[in-house]
């Protein structure tokens, strides 16, 4: 059968759920190809949050990563916008001169921050905020300056707000109404709101019209309206946003504020549809993303031939994503002459509820401070449903106010659980049943439930929990290797050891994987299993490598890689620093840069030069994209330093030639001190040695991210020697008890500090541990001269941007 040639100009939220869709009803129907602007792979925006308020980071807010569009044959190409569409020729064309037919066509361009056009917006320090680089201009901005001005108080302004406070900026919120997020909230829920994040430490000028943005080539500060100022060294303008319809204007299109489609997701050219935040339906575009689902649902059963239901509009609810804030609406907010309110307003615990009603039907729902009847009053109101015969209490019960058996028992299976995907307590209920899950991942994972904002994952676990009755109570701590198996990661490591399983096929076949190919979080842990147990008699599998891994370098946001030569313990010779000199020039390496781990980075590499790279450089990877040890951090010590009492570069060169290319389970960085001042930061690193008279004290389990933890005192030792005994013996029990990219410090909260130095105290013990760890170290090869020998393992690896 010859593949209809399906593209789609947009690689967000709404147009990749629309593929997925289509995938689960006509996986062999379309030869698909997407183009996304941004260099990423599918992200969810709604996290975006979360991410500017350090409480997650990037790899865990992709949706989709690219290992999923190349399983999936899906030809990707980030960083590269559609500029024309050829409506005749039934083509469109790239700003990178790319040429693609098709027969169908998918418009998900998504939407833009609104810029106000005021004077001085083009100012370096102003942003909107709407996707990762705007994320990253405030995180960098925040590190040089202290002085914020969101322009903005409704959802994504107070969002920005808090995500500003937490990078250590002062922030001042600046609203044109009286009221914040008025469209959401009623003035007492707003009051409530204002009040809270003010504690929180955010400042708001409240019915303020910005007029200027101060400055020469840099903001400096605002003007407002009435005359006054104030200072700002960054200025977000989260007003809202404006749908990103450009290329459709462009090409004769139909727009009005978005673009005009029909209920089946049509626009007026014949095989052109659109879908997201760009579409406009009924005059209404939609900002959130319920209904961008439930669109792309829709047009996914249209272009497969399927007979399904159009799409009819959304009823929407909103959220708050901030710390210590709990509030939900939908639906009407302001009373009128044609309503009757229920309300409860209990100041002492900040909690206030308000529904509208109109003829016996809710039309509005206002939650501050206690959210839990928000999916049971969205399921009345978004079904229109007679409440004459309920009474005012049983409206506003929590459902945590009763048993928790009972509640969810109450529950009916319509009961919309997942607002953001349209998942009932019904459908999680059977998938429970069906699919033996036994954690909200691996529910999450089989029906979408709580894949986007989180906020029903409680609800899920529930459910969950009630469903399960006493077995879930005996898995409670249990956590799956993945949604392709209800297994742990201790489970899974027995099941090998016992039935002698010695490949990934093998293990995922007896185990009853499932997904019989699995997916990219259990292939890559089940290789370093593997590895792990067979130690030197296991042949490494490159196809379960995470992305970075199979190319030897990381890919960097505009689709280049980094290329980290190894230098150890930071020392290097002046004929590496000339080889590193070369290599830039003559292939135009755009930065060359020294890196926090002290080593000389190559930035903006072109993904074809990577293997000659690499064969004329002659030196080892430094590993910087591998679970595995990254670097050993040394001060100058003894030889040098006038304050040393050891020498901390040999120690350190020692231990990083010894334990490079060591597969961990996450990445490892190492630290080596000559003395208490701690000039390597040892006591920030996974592994830290801090040379004190007479000996050396080491540290564990530290980290210097966003989840600062300082390293615990692991033992004091007399010598080196000593030194990389106990560190030999640490990495090897960290590698045969930790959950893959699982950090040591975590591993070591759930393991415990006290267990860990009683294994390590026993001189047996320890010696054992070494033993397997040498063993381990021996089938080590430098495993980037694959590459430079083989090369098709750029085409291999890499097919799905191969064509960029």
């Amino acid at each position: 059968m010859n593949k209809k040639k399906l593209v789609m100009i947009g690689n967000g939220m709404a147009g990749v759920r629309t593929v997925e869709e289509i995938l689960k009803l006509a996986p062999e129907q379309f030869d698909i190809t997407i183009f996304g602007k941004e260099p990423h792979p599918n992200y969810n925006r709604i996290k975006l949050s979360t991410l500017l308020q350090g409480d997650t980071n990037f790899n865990d807010i992709i949706m989709n990563p690219l290992d999923w569009y190349e399983k999936n044959n899906i030809n990707l190409y980030t960083g590269e916008a559609v500029t024309e569409i050829n409506k005749e020729d039934k083509t469109v064309f790239t700003d990178r001169g790319r040429k693609v037919e098709y027969d169908e066509l998918i418009i998900a361009t998504g939407s833009n921050s609104i810029i106000l056009p005021i004077q001085g917006a083009e100012k370096e320090g102003v942003t909107g905020f709407r996707d990762i680089d705007d994320c990253e201009k405030m995180i960098k901005v925040s590190g040089s300056y202290k002085k914020a001005a969101v322009i903005g108080g409704g959802l994504l302004g107070l969002e920005a707000a808090r995500g500003l406070l937490n990078l250590g900026m002062e922030v001042k919120v600046i609203h044109l109404m009286a009221d914040l997020m008025e469209r959401q909230l009623d003035p007492t829920a707003s009051g409530m709101l204002k009040k809270e994040l003010e504690a929180q430490g955010m400042e708001f000028l409240m019915e303020k019209q910005t007029i200027e943005i101060l400055g020469d080539d840099r903001v400096t500060g605002l003007r407002f309206k009435d005359g006054s100022e104030i200072d700002a060294d960054l200025v977000v303008m989260a007003i809202g946003i404006r749908a990103n319809n450009a290329v459709a204007k462009e090409n004769g299109i139909y727009i009005n504020r978005g673009i005009v489609v029909n209920d089946f997701m049509e626009t007026n050219i014949p095989n052109v549809y659109a879908v997201g935040e760009c579409a406009e339906h009924r005059e209404i575009v939609y900002g959130l993303v319920a209904p961008l689902y439930e669109q792309g649902k829709v047009l996914a059963a249209r272009l497969c031939g399927k007979e399904n239901a159009s799409y009819q509009g959304s009823v929407t609810g909103t959220g708050l994503k901030v710390s210590g804030v709990d509030l939900y609406s939908a639906g009407e907010i302001q009373d009128d002459e044609t309503t009757k309110a229920i309300k409860v307003h209990n100041e002492f615990d900040g909690v206030y509820k308000k529904i509208l009603i109109r003829d016996n039907k809710i039309v509005g729902i206002v939650l501050y401070g206690d959210t839990n009847d928000s999916t049971k009053l969205f399921r009345i109101l978004s079904k229109k449903e007679d409440i004459s015969g309920m009474t005012s209490v049983s409206l506003l019960q929590s459902e945590n106010s009763g048993e928790e058996g009972e509640n969810i028992a109450a529950m009916p299976d319509d009961e919309l659980v997942c607002g953001c995907n349209g998942v009932t307590k019904g459908t999680i209920v059977e998938a429970i049943h069906t699919q033996g899950l036994t954690s909200v991942d691996q529910v999450s994972c089989c029906t979408n439930a709580g894949r986007s904002c989180g906020r029903c994952k409680g609800m899920v676990g529930r459910i969950l929990s009630h469903t399960l009755g006493e077995s879930f109570k005996a898995d409670l701590q249990k956590i799956s290797l993945c949604s392709c198996t209800t297994l742990s990661r201790d489970e899974v490591v027995a099941e090998i050891k016992e039935k002698g399983l010695t490949n990934i096929r093998e293990v995922m076949n007896v185990l009853e994987w499932k997904n019989e190919e699995g997916c990219t979080k259990c292939r890559p842990a089940l290789n370093y299993y593997l590895g792990m147990i067979y130690m030197d008699e296991y042949k490494d599998d490159r196809d379960s490598r995470l992305v970075n891994e199979k190319m030897h370098a990381n890919i960097q946001k505009d689709g280049t890689y980094s290329v980290v030569p190894r230098m150890y313990g930071g020392v290097t010779t002046a004929e590496d620093l000339k080889k590193i000199g070369v290599v830039a020039e003559k292939y135009n390496v755009p930065l060359v840069k020294l890196t926090g781990g002290q080593r000389i980075g190559l930035f903006g590499v072109k993904k074809e030069d990577l293997p000659a790279i690499w064969e004329e450089l002659g030196m080892p990877s430094g590993y910087a994209y591998g679970k595995t040890l990254r670097t050993v951090k040394t001060c100058v010590g003894a030889q040098f330093c006038r304050y040393g009492t050891q020498d901390s570069m040999s120690l350190g060169i020692r231990l990083e030639k010894k334990f490079e290319r060591l597969d961990t389970p996450h990445k490892v960085k190492m630290g080596v001190s000559a003395c208490p001042r701690n000039c390597a930061e040892a006591g920030i690193k996974d592994i830290g040695v801090v040379g004190i008279d007479g000996g050396w004290e080491m540290y564990v389990a530290g980290n210097g991210g966003v989840d600062l933890r300082a390293g615990d005192l692991l033992c004091t030792v007399k010598n080196e020697d000593e030194v990389m005994e106990m560190a030999g013996a640490y990495l090897q029990y960290y590698r045969e008890t930790a959950r893959y990219m699982e950090r040591t410090s975590k591993w070591l909260d759930r393991v415990g500090l006290k267990k860990v130095q009683e294994v390590l105290a026993d001189e047996q013990t320890r010696k054992s541990l070494n033993e397997r760890m040498d063993k381990t170290l021996q089938k080590y090869i430098e495993p980037w001269n694959d590459a430079i020998e083989h090369e098709q393992i750029l085409e291999k690896y890499y097919k799905v941007t191969e064509k960029n």
